[in-house]
C-alpha cells in the first residue's frame, strides 16, 4: 500500500535541500518522524508463532500528531473521554472559517492567528447565544481547528459542536429549536468584529487589506444530531491529519495522484501534484508545537463542569431523558501471526537505529 512515508522518504531529502533555510523546525521534525515512523529507525520488538514458526517484525510508531499512521487509533478513545459531556439535545455543528486574503498571514503567524481565531468565533457564538431571540443562555461548545481542503489547500477553519441551549442567568435550562441556533449573518459581523479588535493589539494588523472588514465572512450552522452522534462527526476533525494513506493512488515519475471527493457534486475526483508540492501542501497544516487544536467553552469548559452537571440534572428531572451512554473503548486484540493468524509471542527487543520513539 502506498503511504505518505514512501513519497517523503524518496523525495524528501530533495525537498530539504532547497527549503531547509525557509523551513520551520516543526516541519523538519514531521518529516523525520513520518519517514522514520514503524521502522527499524525506531526499534521494536521481534515476536515469533510458534504454530507456522515464523518471525514478526513490529517497529515502534513516531507518535507524531501529523503522521498518517499514528492518529487512526485515538478517535475512540477521544470518544470515550466525552461521556461526560453529552446532554440529552439536538446538537449544532457551527464553522467559521477564516477569509482568503487572511490566509497569507495566517501560514506565517499560525501560532498568533490560530488563537485569535479560536477566541473571535467563541466569544461571538456565546455573544450571539446569549440574546433572547435565540438561545437566551450561557451555552456549551467544543471546538477543533481544521486548516485543509480536500485536495490540501491551506483553508484555516474551526468546527464547533454545540448543544441545543444553555442556562439562564438564573440557572434555569432554555432551550433553542430543534433545528435552528442562531441567525449566521449576525454571528458573521460579530466574529469579524472581534477578530479585527483582537488583530489591533498586534503588529499584524497594518499588513491586512481595509476592504477585509467591509465584506462578508463565511460562518455555517447545522444540526447534527444527539450528542454521541455529533461527538462522533467531530471525532475525525480531531485526529484525521492532512490527508490518509488510503486516498493515494499513484506514485509514478515524481507525480502523485490522490482521490478526493467533491463537496458540490460529492463525486470522487482526482488531483495530480508534483512530489515536491505534494509535500509543500502537507507541510502547511503542521500544527505549531503544543498548540492545542481541539478548545471547550462555556459549559463544556472545565472549570464549568459544575454548570453542566447542573444542566443535565434538569434536562433529566423535566423530560425524564436518559443521556446515551456507550463503552466506546475498544479491549486491545492479541498480536496474531498475519498468515496463519495463530497468537504471536515477544522473543525479544529491537534497538532503535535513529531517535526514541
Amino acid at each position: 500500500m502506498l503511504e505518505v512515508a514512501d513519497i517523503f522518504r524518496l523525495h524528501g531529502p530533495e525537498y530539504r535541500q532547497k527549503f531547509r533555510a525557509r523551513m520551520l523546525p516543526s516541519h523538519l521534525r514531521a518529516m523525520q518522524d513520518i519517514e522514520q515512523c514503524r521502522t527499524a529507525a525506531l526499534g521494536g520488538q521481534v515476536y515469533f508463532c510458534h504454530q507456522c514458526q515464523t518471525e514478526r517484525y513490529s517497529y515502534h510508531s513516531c507518535k507524531n500528531r501529523h503522521c498518517p499512521k499514528c492518529q487512526n487509533e485515538q478517535a475512540n478513545e477521544w470518544l470515550a473521554e466525552q461521556q461526560s459531556l453529552l446532554l440529552p439535545v439536538p446538537h449544532f455543528l457551527v464553522t467559521f472559517t477564516l477569509p482568503d486574503e487572511l490566509r497569507a498571514i495566517a501560514r506565517s503567524h499560525q501560532k498568533t492567528i490560530y488563537n485569535l481565531l479560536f477566541r473571535a468565533s467563541a466569544q461571538a457564538l456565546q455573544q450571539l447565544a446569549q440574546d433572547p431571540r435565540f438561545v437566551g443562555g450561557r451555552i456549551g461548545m467544543v471546538g477543533v481547528l481544521h486548516t485543509w481542503t480536500r485536495q490540501l489547500l491551506y483553508h484555516p477553519h474551526v468546527h464547533y459542536i454545540v448543544p441545543g441551549g444553555g442556562l439562564s442567568t438564573n440557572g434555569r435550562w432554555v432551550s433553542s429549536r430543534a433545528h435552528f441556533l442562531v441567525h449566521v449573518k449576525p454571528l458573521s459581523r460579530i466574529f469579524r468584529a472581534k477578530f479585527r479588535d483582537e488583530l489591533k493589539k498586534t503588529a499584524l494588523f497594518a499588513q491586512v487589506p481595509a476592504r477585509v472588514w467591509q465584506q462578508d465572512w463565511v460562518v455555517h450552522s447545522e444540526p447534527v444530531g444527539s450528542g454521541l452522534s455529533a461527538f462522533k462527526y467531530l471525532a475525525p476533525y480531531i485526529f484525521r491529519v492532512a490527508i490518509s494513506n488510503h486516498r493515494l493512488v499513484c506514485f509514478k515519475d515524481g507525480r502523485v495522484t490522490f482521490k478526493y471527493k467533491e463537496s458540490a457534486t460529492d463525486q470522487v475526483k482526482s488531483c495530480i501534484v508534483t512530489a515536491q508540492e505534494f509535500i509543500r501542501r502537507f507541510l502547511q497544516h503542521v500544527l505549531p508545537p503544543r498548540f492545542i487544536k481541539v478548545r471547550y467553552y462555556g459549559l463544556l469548559s472545565p472549570k464549568h463542569r459544575h454548570l453542566l452537571h447542573q444542566a443535565r440534572q434538569q434536562l433529566l428531572s423535566t423530560a425524564g431523558a436518559k443521556v446515551q451512554s456507550q463503552n466506546l473503548k475498544t479491549a486491545p486484540q492479541p498480536l496474531r501471526c498475519p498468515l496463519c493468524r495463530g497468537p504471536l509471542t515477544l522473543r525479544s527487543p529491537l534497538t532503535p537505529r535513529g531517535r526514541a520513539p
